[in-house]
């Protein structure tokens, strides 16, 4: 059975689909979820704490959904593909979800103002953490690119293929050429990783004909033309202050 709060962030949503956010009133939310209109203003304050769980949710929905499929046992480029795909899809059911990915908001949806000072200190942990705000777009990118590369990075398989004979050889202290050559590695992982998304999130604001796997499986498996300099040791979208405290 669902907790107020879930019944609450749904019945927002359902009415979400039928009227523009400007015309939905709290107290509809609250009978819809089967609740005393105080159960939400408990819950979230004011309808632009509402508005800022309702965010901060599909935010949380998303990272879980491409977590569920980094997790999944196929190839890199078959996982990469997966997460573009699901992105493009999802993104296209859940409008809120495809403001997030896009930063295109519509008088139709949410845009909560960030809480102030005074109304970030809710009694309720989730409202707490929702008022902090959801990621930004670029903190997105950088989130699904970071997780997308350390799932790849853990994949056991990768530490299988190695030759048994430098197994069997024991540790060795690194060189300098080892320290260069897992930097490169490192940064060509995140930089595919990121190509990836932002292939998936063009796709959704200019679709093309076809889906955007292809178009994700040539880029993260086609060789570079050149080697990754010390220009790109950055990846395409730096991680912000915000994005690192997720």
């Amino acid at each position: 059975m669902p907790t107020a709060r879930e019944a609450l962030l749904r019945s927002a949503l359902e009415a979400l689909a039928d009227l523009p956010w400007s015309a939905i009133r709290m107290v509809d939310v609250a009978s819809g979820a089967g609740v005393s209109r105080q159960t939400l203003y408990n819950e979230f304050g004011s309808k632009d704490g509402l508005a800022r769980a309702l965010t901060r949710r599909e935010a949380d929905r998303y990272l879980h959904g491409v977590e569920r499929l980094l997790g999944e046992r196929a190839d890199a480029a078959d996982r990469l593909v997966a997460v573009a795909e699901w992105t493009v899809g999802e993104a296209r059911a859940r409008p809120l979800l495809r403001a997030l990915l896009t930063g295109c908001w519509g008088e139709w949806l949410p845009a909560p103002p960030p809480a102030r000072a005074a109304t970030a200190t809710s009694a309720v942990p989730a409202q707490r953490r929702a008022d902090a705000g959801p990621p930004g777009t670029a903190d997105l990118v950088a989130l699904v690119r970071d997780r997308s590369a350390a799932a790849l990075r853990q994949d056991p398989r990768d530490h299988g293929s190695r030759d048994h004979s430098q197994r069997d050889a024991g540790p060795r202290d690194p060189g300098p050429r080892d320290h260069a050559q897992r930097d490169h590695d490192r940064d060509e992982l995140l930089y595919r990783c990121e190509l990836a998304v932002r292939l998936a999130l063009a796709h959704l604001i200019a679709p093309g004909a076809e889906s955007v796997g292809p178009l994700v499986r040539t880029a993260v498996t086609a060789p570079l033309r050149a080697p990754l300099r010390a220009p790109l040791r950055a990846p395409l979208s730096a991680p912000s202050p915000r994005a690192g405290a997720r």
